[in-house]
C-alpha cells in the first residue's frame, strides 16, 4: 500500500456543491502525488448551526444524547457528496461515519474524548485502492452511542486517525494558507509562519489562535504526528507545524476575547463549582479564574457560590514562542509597550511557551498590534 496521507477540510471548504468538487479535484492531485488518501470532512458551510437552530425551536432544552444524533448528519452529508464527487474523477471512494471508522469515544455526549481508533474498514479501504472519506466530529461510545467531540472535533478526528494510521502526515485545510505572526485582521503587518513547532502550536492554540484546536493540536503533541496548515484553494506550501523543537523565539501574537472572569474571597469553592459546571480554565491565580465561554456548553446552569461575583469578559493578549516564559526580557518588553501605549493590564502570567496579559476587551486589537511592533515586527 503507498504511504498514507490524512487530508482534512472544515465546512467553509464543503460549502456547498462547487467547492466539494474543488476538493474533490484537490484531492486527485494529492492521490497523484503517490499517496493513499483518506479524507476527514466537516459539515457543509453552517449546517451544523442549522440543525442546532431546529433542535432549540422545537425544544428550548434539547438532550444532549438527541442533539449528537441529530447534528451528526451534517458530517453524514458532505462525507456522501465528497464520495461521490471523487468517484465522478474516476477514483474509486468510500464514506464512512465515525462509528463505522473505528473512533472509540468516552459517554460525554457533545464533548467526547477519543480514547482508541480502530481503523480496520478504513485500512480494507485503502488496500483496495479507494479513497477513504470520513466524518469528522463524532465517534461511538463504549456504550454504543453516536457522540461528537465538541469544538473543532474534525481536527481531533482527523490527527487521531493519522496516529492510527500512522501517516506521513496530516493536512488541515480551510480557507487560511497557514498560521500567521497574528490575526491579520487585527495585524495588518503579520507574516505567515514556515514552520512552528508542536510546543508553540499547543500554546497557540490554548491562547485563542482560532486556525487551530487545542485538542487536536494537543493529540498530536502526544503522538508525535506533524501537521500541516494549508489553503484549500491553493497548491502552495502552508505552515509546517513539526514535532522537533525549535529555538527560542517569540513566534506570534495570538488574542481571545471571549472570555470571563470570575474572583472570590473562596477560590477552591469557585474553582470545584466551576468545574462541575464543564467550565475550561484558562488563567487562574489566588483571587481570580478566568473560564473560556466559547467551550463552556452549561453556563445557562451555572450557578455562583457564595463570596464569589463575575467580573465580566475580558480579552487575553500572549506573546507565544519556544521558551518565550522563561525569557525576562520578553515580559519587560511586552509590558514596557502595553505601558507606553496606555494598555492597562489587569494581570499577567507565563507558561513555558507564552507571556499572557489580561486587558479590557475594547483594548485587544490595540494590545495586538503593540506587542506584535515591539517583540516580532523589531
Amino acid at each position: 500500500m503507498l504511504p498514507i496521507v490524512v487530508q482534512k477540510f472544515g465546512g467553509s471548504s464543503v460549502k456547498d456543491l462547487a467547492a466539494i468538487r474543488a476538493v474533490a479535484q484537490r484531492i486527485s492531485e494529492t492521490l497523484k502525488d503517490g499517496n493513499s488518501v483518506v479524507v476527514v470532512v466537516s459539515a457543509m458551510g453552517n449546517t451544523t448551526n442549522e440543525l442546532l437552530e431546529l433542535a432549540r425551536r422545537v425544544s428550548p432544552t434539547p438532550g444532549r444524547r438527541e442533539l449528537d444524533m441529530l447534528v451528526s448528519v451534517g458530517e453524514r452529508i458532505a462525507m456522501t457528496l465528497l464520495s461521490m464527487a471523487i468517484s465522478e474523477l474516476g477514483h474509486p471512494a468510500r464514506s464512512f461515519t465515525g462509528s463505522q471508522s473505528g473512533i472509540i469515544t468516552d459517554e460525554k455526549h457533545s464533548n467526547a474524548r477519543v480514547i482508541a481508533v480502530r481503523p480496520t474498514r478504513i485500512l480494507e479501504a485503502l488496500e483496495q485502492g479507494e479513497v477513504a472519506i470520513v466524518a469528522g466530529f463524532q465517534g461511538v461510545s463504549r456504550e454504543r452511542e453516536v457522540t461528537t467531540l465538541g469544538r473543532g472535533g474534525s481536527d481531533t478526528t482527523a490527527v487521531a486517525l493519522a496516529a492510527a494510521l500512522d501517516a506521513r502526515w496530516c493536512e488541515i485545510c480551510s480557507d487560511v494558507d497557514g498560521i500567521y505572526s497574528a490575526d491579520p485582521r487585527s495585524v495588518p503587518e503579520a507574516v505567515k509562519l514556515d514552520e512552528i513547532s508542536l510546543e508553540e502550536a499547543l500554546a497557540m492554540a490554548r491562547n485563542g489562535a482560532r486556525i487551530l484546536h487545542d485538542e487536536a493540536v494537543s493529540y498530536a503533541h502526544k503522538e508525535g504526528i506533524e501537521l500541516l496548515a494549508s489553503a484549500t484553494a491553493s497548491r502552495e506550501p502552508g505552515t509546517r507545524i513539526q514535532v522537533d523543537p525549535l529555538p527560542p523565539r517569540v513566534a506570534a501574537i495570538t488574542a481571545d476575547s471571549e472570555l470571563e472572569r470570575y474572583c472570590s474571597t473562596d477560590m477552591p469553592s469557585l474553582l470545584l463549582a466551576l468545574k462541575n459546571a464543564g467550565a475550561p480554565t484558562r488563567m487562574a491565580d489566588s483571587t481570580q479564574v478566568v473560564v473560556d465561554l466559547r467551550n463552556w456548553p452549561d453556563k445557562s446552569l451555572f450557578s455562583l457560590p457564595e463570596n464569589a461575583q463575575c467580573m465580566g469578559n475580558v480579552s487575553l493578549v500572549a506573546a507565544v514562542g519556544s521558551g518565550v516564559g522563561t525569557d525576562l526580557d520578553v515580559v519587560q518588553m511586552g509590558n514596557h509597550a502595553l505601558a507606553i501605549a496606555e494598555v492597562p493590564v489587569i494581570t499577567f502570567s507565563t507558561t513555558p511557551e507564552s507571556v499572557r496579559w489580561l486587558i479590557e476587551p475594547g483594548l485587544c486589537d490595540r494590545a495586538q498590534q503593540v506587542l506584535h511592533a515591539a517583540l516580532i515586527s523589531c
